[in-house]
C-alpha cells in the first residue's frame, strides 16, 4: 500500500505540472506572436545574420524547455546577443541583474565584463538556484557571477558596489520601485536595461482596471521619458527593450 501511496503522489504531481504546463502554453502561444513585430520570415532573417548562440545556452534553452516551467521567460538567441553585444561595447566592471530566471541573460551579459569583472544576479525562486549554478559553473565566468534569493527591493540595498550595467526582467508591478533602488547605485555613464516594456502591444491597448502589469508598465516608461538622471530610447526587440543611460 506504501508504495502505491508513493505512486499515486508522483503521478498526482506529474498530473498537475503537466496541465499548468498545458495552460500556460496554450495562453502563451496566443500570446507569443504579439512579441514579435515584425514578420517570421523577416524575424528568421534578422536572427541567421547576427551572432551565433554559444553552445552552452543552447543546452541550457534545451534543458529549461524540458524542465523548467514558463520557458518562454527566456532572452533567447537573438536578445540574448544584442544583451552581449550591449555588454560588450560598454565594458561593465559590476553587473546587476533583476530576475535570473535560469540564467541565461547573466550568461549573455557576463559575456562583456571587464576582466576582472563581476554579475551580480538576483532571482525570487529558489528552486531555481542549483540549474542556474549549473550552468554558472560550466561557463567561464562561474566564479565571477554571484547569486542571491529573495526579494530584489530587500537585497539591493545591501548591495556594498556600484553598478555599470543594470538588467531589470522580473515582476512587472515593481519596475518603478526597481528603477528608484538602484538609481542612486549607478556609475556615472552606466546603463540600465529594462525587459519587457511594450509588454505584447498592451501598453497602447485600453487598460483594463485589473491589469497591474501593464499599468505598472506605463508608468515605468513614463519615468524613464521624464526623469532627468537617464536618457532613454526604447527598442521594438521582442517585447521591447530599453536602454537608459545614466547621466
Amino acid at each position: 500500500m506504501k508504495i502505491i501511496h508513493l505512486i499515486l503522489i508522483k503521478l498526482l504531481h506529474f498530473v498537475i505540472y503537466f496541465l499548468l504546463e498545458f495552460f500556460f502554453n496554450q495562453y502563451f502561444c496566443e500570446k507569443s506572436n504579439l512579441m514579435h513585430f515584425i514578420s517570421e520570415a523577416l524575424d528568421e532573417y534578422v536572427v541567421a545574420h547576427s551572432e551565433n548562440e554559444p553552445d552552452l545556452l543552447k543546452a541550457l534553452t534545451r534543458e529549461t524547455y524540458q524542465k523548467v516551467l514558463q520557458p518562454r521567460m527566456l532572452s533567447g538567441h537573438y536578445q540574448g546577443r544584442v544583451l552581449s553585444m550591449l555588454s560588450k561595447l560598454i565594458a561593465p566592471k559590476t553587473i546587476l541583474e533583476i530576475g535570473t530566471y535560469t540564467g541565461y541573460s547573466a550568461l549573455c551579459l557576463a559575456e562583456g565584463m571587464n576582466a576582472d569583472g563581476e554579475l551580480h544576479t538576483i532571482d525570487i525562486n529558489e528552486e531555481l538556484h542549483d540549474f542556474q549554478r549549473k550552468y554558472f559553473d560550466a561557463s567561464a565566468f562561474g566564479d565571477r557571477i554571484h547569486q542571491y534569493t529573495g526579494d530584489a527591493l530587500e537585497i539591493i540595498p545591501a548591495l556594498e558596489t556600484t553598478f555599470d550595467l543594470v538588467f531589470i526582467d522580473a515582476d512587472k508591478p515593481n519596475y518603478p520601485a526597481y528603477f528608484h533602488a538602484i538609481i542612486d547605485k549607478m556609475n556615472s555613464g552606466g546603463v540600465i536595461l529594462s525587459d519587457n516594456v511594450l509588454w505584447s502591444g498592451k501598453v497602447i491597448e485600453p487598460l483594463q482596471n485589473h491589469d497591474i502589469s501593464t499599468k505598472a508598465l506605463l508608468a515605468y516608461n513614463a519615468l524613464l521619458k521624464e526623469d532627468a538622471r537617464v536618457e532613454t530610447v526604447l527598442l521594438p526587440i521582442r517585447d521591447g527593450l530599453t536602454i537608459s543611460r545614466v547621466l
